[in-house]
């Protein structure tokens, strides 16, 4: 093995033992909001997410309760760190090598159309619940990850490569499907703004500019006028992260885009990502009853989860592979392909984002549906992909060659 494919691996091995210790994480956040939530701490519970925050700066001003800040402002790093992994990844990992790519790609196309057309066909008579139609097709690599560090070295590498990057693609349809479907009343002024700050970070790319505070600071003015536009501000974070070099003209050897994913993955695995379920996650049950249960809205979610995902990527997995596009990731057999694509039903973190998108206009009622169908359908998939990947993987770690 050369020197740069031990670099290579070396950053993906630290990559996933970060994002799995963020999935317990998250799992002990949202944990704690549901405790929260139905406890007598309720109250204090929907305090802290009402908190009025407002930032004035002449006519300008931002003014939200604190849940507001944490879904359109912390979020909006979130997917500014997907976008630097991103282009990482086509740049110089594992997106660059068209032959690595073909099957998660795929694989990753039939996880979010399964899922979405079993929630429509759950909801198709409900004008309003159909905007819930994006919730299922997201898979949360943190928590899938997560469940598969509970098996140690036992999971083949490629495995664990397959599922990363199919959750590298799941996000990218993500973004491309709230950019699409999840942006409204939009303000032509706010857009040119935003428009302008979007060319000088093409200027500041071209002319190699390698100082990040730059860019950080165009970036800001690109995040307000998305918000102030009608367009979901996370996607200014998509925007930035694709103009941030990834070497510097000047010293070849250092890279503007590694550093900077290297210094904000702590804060997003260990702060907001949990702060973020922490404050989505707290589902007050005690008005619910069977019925709500059995509402098409959490049960179409449930099911586009659990069943959606698996059968939407295994079926295309078997397709790709089947007419020689592609192989098994390596050391990983059917069983265990089953297993992982069980897991992708994990959409809790994307999932939850897009619910508050689609039916920020529903109520608390249907905020209450769509939560207990993602909480439901997720931790089904967590369980049963856990036990499949269980009883299917070797006793003991594969001997490393």
């Amino acid at each position: 093995m050369n020197q740069e494919s031990s670099t290579i691996l070396e950053s993906i091995r630290e990559f996933l033992r970060m994002e799995s210790a963020s999935g317990i994480l998250l799992l002990a956040a949202a944990l704690l909001a549901m405790i929260m939530a139905n406890s007598p701490l309720s109250n204090l519970y929907d305090l802290f997410l009402n908190t009025p925050v407002a930032v004035k700066v002449g006519a300008l001003e931002i003014a939200k309760p604190l849940l507001l800040w944490i879904n359109d402002g912390l979020m909006a790093i979130f997917f500014f760190l997907v976008g630097l992994e991103l282009k990482r990844e086509v740049l110089e990992g594992e997106l660059s090598r068209p032959a690595q790519v073909v099957l998660p790609a795929l694989a990753a196309l039939g996880g979010m159309m399964a899922p979405a057309a079993i929630y429509v066909a759950f909801n198709a008579g409900d004008a309003q619940a159909l905007h819930g139609w994006a919730i299922p097709v997201a898979t949360d690599i943190a928590f899938a990850l997560g469940v598969l560090s509970l098996l140690g070295k036992r999971v083949p590498q490629g495995l664990k490569i397959f599922l990363l990057t199919l959750a590298i693609f799941d996000d990218v349809g993500a973004i491309i499907v709230i950019a699409l479907f999840y942006s409204s009343n939009l303000s032509l002024a706010s857009l040119g703004i935003a428009g302008g700050a979007i060319v000088l970070l093409f200027v500041l790319n071209r002319r190699h500019v390698s100082s990040v505070p730059v860019y950080l600071l165009v970036g800001l003015v690109l995040w307000v006028s998305v918000l102030k536009s009608g367009m979901h501000a996370t996607l200014a974070g998509v925007v930035l992260a694709l103009f941030i070099p990834m070497r510097d003209r000047r010293d070849p050897a250092h890279s503007p885009l590694r550093v900077l994913e290297h210094e904000l993955h702590p804060a997003v695995a260990f702060v907001i990502l949990p702060l973020f379920a922490f404050a989505n996650a707290g589902v007050n049950l005690s008005g619910v009853t069977m019925a709500s249960l059995v509402h098409p809205v959490p049960l179409g979610i449930a099911a586009a989860l659990f069943f959606g995902n698996q059968v939407g990527i295994l079926s295309i997995t078997w397709l790709t592979v089947r007419l020689g596009f592609a192989k098994l990731p390596g050391g990983a057999n059917w069983i265990q392909m089953y297993g992982v694509s069980v897991l992708c039903g994990i959409g809790f973190t994307m999932s939850l984002f897009i619910s508050a998108l689609a039916f920020q206009e529903g109520g608390a009622a249907r905020m209450v549906d769509d939560r207990i169908g993602i909480l439901g359908g997720s931790l089904i998939s967590a369980v049963v992909g856990y036990l499949i990947l269980r009883w299917s993987l070797p006793r003991t770690a594969p001997t490393a060659k």
